[in-house]
């Protein structure tokens, strides 16, 4: 049973990917875990955690996986053993199509899956993975509300932006390169001013074809200050609930928001 936690620790694993190796990355993930800091809630995992990207159809199809394959049975492993919720993003097939699904797995069973809405046309990406055609969640944990988007999705303030399911904890996994670290950072803190809450950028560590990922796994509150530090492997924070509950009311620019409704692609 879920129950309320005024303050909540998160911790972001900005994790070294090893390309297409999923039981290396499953044993670097497991490593990390024994360190993972006591009374921890909310544990964020890179996007594509267990595979890193390729932009080989053919690779990604023989790599893909549906929710109930040994990828997610992984995350509800550590899940239910350590008694945090665990989120990330996996290569996911169903019915045929290939997704860049995000996760949030709950240690009771409870599972929470968005498909990565924006795919970044500069990249092949947009040509293998079909686009999410769903908002983005809203999942009651430890009394938070807590959302979640993948890396790219971070690009588009209306997308993120709160209506009418307000939440309190933006989780944003993600594989955002150096060369364009500065704009990663401040989108984040964007994000985080906008809609008055905490955000997680839980981003790869390490080097891929692609670039380098080193040093940029953050958490800011609501005012988009730096909250993170390190400790061991992760990055954590501790998050109060209420504190960002009087900000929001003695500062209530949300009641000024434009609503908008996002039809399917």
């Amino acid at each position: 049973m879920n129950y309320y936690n005024d303050y909540l620790r998160v911790a972001a694993l900005p994790l070294a990917i090893e390309w297409a190796d999923k039981e290396k990355n499953f044993e670097n993930v497991r490593t990390a875990f024994q360190s993972l800091p006591p009374r921890s809630d909310v544990v964020v995992l890179p996007e594509l955690f267990s595979t890193g990207y390729s932009d080989d159809e053919d690779v990604v199809r023989d790599l893909a996986e549906p929710v109930d394959g040994p990828t997610m049975e992984f995350i509800r492993h550590l899940s239910a053993r350590y008694s945090v919720a665990v989120a990330g993003s996996f290569l996911a097939t169903e019915e045929g199509k290939l997704f860049n699904r995000a996760f949030f797995i709950e240690p009771n069973s409870d599972e929470t899956f968005y498909d990565k809405r924006h795919l970044f046309s500069l990249s092949r990406e947009s040509k293998i993975f079909a686009h999410g055609c769903k908002d983005i969640p809203l999942v009651r944990f430890r009394g938070w509300n807590i959302s979640m988007i993948v890396c790219y999705d971070l690009r588009f303030p209306a997308w993120c932006r709160l209506r009418k399911s307000p939440y309190d904890l933006l989780l944003v996994p993600a594989n955002w390169p150096q060369a364009r670290a500065y704009a990663w950072e401040h989108l984040l803190i964007a994000r985080a001013i906008e809609n008055q809450c905490c955000v997680v950028g839980a981003n790869r560590s390490g080097e891929d074809c692609y670039g380098t990922y080193n040093n940029l796994s953050y958490i800011f509150d609501g005012r988009g200050m730096t909250v993170g530090r390190s400790a061991g492997p992760f990055v954590v924070a501790d998050l109060s609930r209420q504190k960002q509950d009087e900000y929001r009311r003695n500062f209530p620019i949300i009641n000024d928001a434009d609503n908008f409704e996002f039809l399917p692609l």
